[in-house]
């Protein structure tokens, strides 16, 4: 648990930074207050103390500022605390794009931060998704003053904030980007009451209609929720570049690993919708061997670190109160922060490299890597006799091989009725809840095929990355296909684990030439769902569902091979599934012995 110091905090509210372009930054100052503090500028032996930053989009005087980590309880154990306001939102002068200027700014900030009254000269950052990102973007554009990253719940680079392998994150986007109007709006009206009050109304408006039709606005190109109030609208960059190969106005190259030589610890969750790219950022930092590297993935959603998590109480020990009844969250990035900065034998040199949360037995497991090395894949089919429709159909899930003469499995994919996303690793609105959430409410539609094993005899541990490979065909030029891992209690609650898309015309992956579908021929896909850890029980059984949307989490595919950034046009689309001995079908699963 956090130690308490025998110091005071003093703070300085809106404290201005230039950057290289003379754009004036401000920030929050957090600081010990005791004497040689007060008198750093002018005693010879004034106290110095290592400087943590954060910088975000969200507000510096606003909750979100201190989310991550308590800028006063850390100032308390012996650090200048800074939390700053990116440019263009709330305090700090210049405009607001997202993602566009936090490499130079980072550098800037910074090299200001470790010149402040009272630092030693070292920085070290924190901060969770959007200014989990920040850090990264200043570590990649060269700060030679930092120290260590504490990224939590944020994705490496690229588009993962924008895109699922070249499928638009819509429900995400749509969300944020009306959220992060409020600060657009109070810059622009400001000083008029009267102007600010009606935009303040039809941003609300706009917000608390994206679940009943906001999200089904089409074309998807200056999306009408956000052209209407006249808000940034970066889904029309990710999406000219996706579609039409335009260079993106904001470009993010992965960070560059082998040069950011900084210890980092990783904070993601199963149920996060940047995972993916929590695991890659530890994983390159230890290709490129650096020391110093560490990994905590709980069974948590974007944001919520609590115990009870969608529709399953994991136990007290699985939240960020007390992580595994031995830490809480904010304790341990400051364990982390002291044994770095300051050299302290505190005991995280006894902290793994890999600390897991295992759900269904609802333990946490150390590895020394991920995925953990005694992990193997085994392959589990899909099976039917033509008629895998909905749970109650005959899909069935073995680690028996395709039979020669399986029938394969048929449905259709409606754009105008498309499976709503029930749970999972999403970021939307609050209306559609993330996490591990009952799916047999969609799971009773036609347009799902099922697939279930018999009850398991044993435990089987699954950690680690989860694929889908599928032998499909479609009559539609381009369509998608969803798959998602589900754990079956015995009374029946199909519980999400894991999910992913793969949108046809990106086969080959995205940016590849892979053309227009041909009518009836079959093409094999394999489709990420990212990573699991989890233990189905005796008595539990492994699903797979399969179909072509997950809505709003992701944009519908039209299925008519134009973009649906220009078009409104649909189609439904017929699908086929085979599952025989020349198109086989099967989920690899990452199993974990003992």
């Amino acid at each position: 648990m956090l130690s308490r110091a025998p110091t005071g905090v003093r703070v300085e509210f809106d404290v201005p930074a230039a950057m290289r372009d003379g754009t004036t930054l401000r920030a929050n100052i957090y600081r010990p207050d005791d004497a040689n503090a007060t008198n750093a500028t002018n005693a010879t032996n004034a106290a110095t103390y290592p400087v943590l930053l954060t910088r975000l989009p969200y507000g510096k005087d606003l909750p979100l500022g201190s989310s991550a980590l308590d800028p006063a309880q850390a100032a308390r154990r012996g650090y200048i605390v800074v939390v700053q306001d990116t440019r263009g939102c709330f305090a700090s002068e210049g405009e607001w794009f997202p993602l566009a200027h936090e490499g130079q700014d980072g550098a800037d900030t910074v090299a200001w931060a470790s010149a402040l009254p009272g630092s030693n000269g070292q920085v070290a950052m924190y901060g969770a998704s959007y200014f989990g990102y920040t850090q990264w973007a200043a570590a990649n554009s060269g700060a030679p003053a930092l120290r260590a990253l504490a990224p939590l719940i944020t994705w490496a680079a690229g588009d993962q904030a924008a895109l699922r392998d070249g499928v638009l994150e819509l429900g995400l986007q749509a969300s944020w980007l009306l959220q992060q109007g409020l600060g657009q709006m109070s810059r622009r009206y400001g000083n008029d009451p009267q102007a600010m009050g009606r935009a303040l109304y039809g941003l609300i408006r706009a917000y608390d209609t994206l679940p009943e039709g906001g999200y089904m606005n089409l074309p998807l190109e200056r999306f009408a929720p956000l052209a209407a109030l006249g808000l940034d609208d970066p889904m029309n960059a990710a999406i000219r570049t996706r579609d039409q190969g335009e260079p993106s106005p904001v470009p993010q190259a992965p960070p560059d690993y082998a040069n950011i030589a900084l210890p980092t610890l990783n904070v993601g969750g199963w149920y996060d919708v940047f995972l993916k790219g929590t695991i890659e950022n530890f994983q390159g930092m230890c290709a490129a061997g650096h020391p110093g590297q560490y990994l905590v993935i709980g069974p948590w959603t974007h944001g919520h670190f609590d115990p009870v998590i969608g529709d399953v109480n994991f136990g007290f020990a699985s939240s960020g109160i007390l992580l595994d009844m031995r830490i809480d969250l904010m304790s341990l990035q400051l364990q982390f922060f002291d044994h770095w900065l300051k050299g302290a034998t505190n005991g995280f040199e006894q902290w793994p490299a890999v600390k897991y949360f295992v759900m269904g037995a609802n333990i946490w497991k150390s590895s020394e890597s991920w995925p953990p090395a005694n992990m193997t894949i085994r392959r589990w089919y899909l099976h039917s006799q033509g008629c895998a429709n909905t749970s109650a159909g005959d899909g069935a899930l073995s680690e028996q091989a395709n039979a020669t003469d399986e029938p394969a499995d048929g449905f259709p994919y409606d754009p105008a009725n498309p499976v709503p996303t029930v749970g999972g690793a999403t970021l939307m609105h609050p209306i559609f809840r993330a996490g591990p959430i009952d799916q047999r409410s969609i799971e009773a539609r036609s347009d799902m095929l099922v697939y279930t094993s018999a009850p398991l005899e044993q435990p089987l541990e699954v950690s680690g990355p989860v694929s889908v490979t599928l032998s499909v065909a479609s009559d539609a030029p381009d369509t998608d296909f969803v798959a998602r891992l589900v754990d079956v209690a015995p009374d029946g609650a199909a519980i999400t684990l894991t999910d992913g898309i793969v949108r046809m015309r990106y086969r080959d992956g995205v940016g590849a030439s892979a053309g227009p579908l041909e009518p009836g021929q079959v093409y094999t896909v394999t489709i990420d769902l990212w990573s699991t850890a989890n233990v189905f029980l005796p008595g539990h059984r492994i699903r797979l569902d399969v179909t072509s949307s997950s809505f709003p989490r992701w944009e519908r595919n039209l299925n008519t091979g134009q973009s649906n950034a220009q078009t409104t046009e649909a189609r439904v689309a017929h699908q086929t599934l085979l599952h025989d001995a020349e198109h086989p079908s099967y989920v690899s699963l990452p199993i974990v012995e003992g």
